[in-house]
């Protein structure tokens, strides 16, 4: 694939990259001016010349992914056989300028259970660049015309009827912002501990301090020890919002998400969405779930 389709694969992918531009030549060089290649972690797409040039620049971009760089970087190569390089020498005659830009991936959030907070959730989400992900086991609730606002923003939305919603939970990438408000606490507490057994999700959970603390239990009782199961946060939401109507606590949710996902970036925390600050902060959510 050329450049531009690589850019498309990794976007969709949700895998990071670094875009690298010729932006300047003087004298010969091995490509022109406006000369892409695209890089990721594990591959290459297109060339910006070979030689020392591209070899450096891949070594470059890739140590921006590691690093989560998210400024563009220019970097001057002077191609004459007396500057000596780690790659070897190339003796073209000229200089070349490169823009390594950081391809930036959406974050991906998943919402199990579209009732009336989770539609509204997924109104406001479905507004930024975000790969939302829209889950319920009640085919009603996922209805396109019921779903008109949220499948026509900027998000790009995925919509899962699915009986077994822990089935989709299990192929999200990981770093995924994972919010659990379902209907029912049963299916509630299954992607709990499913999200807990992948170990590499960022978990809220929607429900009062009671709901919690019985959940709390029963996750032991899974096999889950105390450090694993204070990774997802209950409740979600901002502490100082304790309003219970279903656009308020929308409004809450998704401020508290952008607060995680701009402190984190997009591919979130390792080990869970775990603010220990939080934990006492339940006001918000009581009475919310029962």
């Amino acid at each position: 694939m050329d450049w531009l389709e690589a850019v498309q694969s990794l976007r969709a992918d949700a895998r990071p990259g670094v875009l690298v531009t010729v932006t300047a030549v003087r004298g010969h060089a091995p490509r022109e001016a406006g000369a892409k290649m695209v890089v990721a972690k594990d591959a290459t797409w297109d060339s910006v010349g070979g030689g020392n040039l591209e070899a450096t620049v891949v070594d470059r971009a890739r140590a921006m992914i590691d690093e989560g760089v998210t400024v563009p970087e220019t970097v001057t190569f002077a191609l004459n056989d007396h500057t000596e390089n780690r790659h070897g020498r190339q003796c073209c005659g000229g200089e070349v300028s490169v823009l390594l830009e950081p391809l930036r991936t959406a974050p991906t959030v998943a919402v199990f259970g579209v009732g009336h907070v989770g539609l509204e959730l997924a109104r406001i989400l479905s507004r930024l660049r975000l790969d939302l992900h829209l889950v319920d086991s009640r085919p009603e609730q996922l209805d396109p015309l019921r779903l008109a606002e949220v499948t026509g923003g900027h998000a790009s939305v995925t919509v899962h009827h699915a009986v077994a919603p822990e089935t989709v939970l299990r192929a999200l990438p990981a770093g995924s912002h994972v919010l659990v408000m379902t209907h029912d606490h049963a299916e509630d507490l299954l992607l709990c501990d499913a999200a807990l057994r992948r170990g590499d999700l960022d978990v809220g959970l929607i429900g009062s301090r009671a709901k919690w603390s019985r959940f709390r239990v029963r996750l032991r009782g899974e096999g889950h020890d105390d450090a694993v199961i204070s990774t997802i946060t209950c409740p979600i939401g901002l502490p100082t919002i304790t309003g219970k109507a279903p656009a308020v606590i929308a409004v809450s949710v998704a401020a508290d998400l952008l607060q995680t996902i701009e402190a984190t970036g997009p591919a979130g925390p390792s080990h869970g969405l775990a603010r220990p600050d939080r934990a006492t902060a339940a006001a918000p959510a009581e009475g919310r779930r029962a």
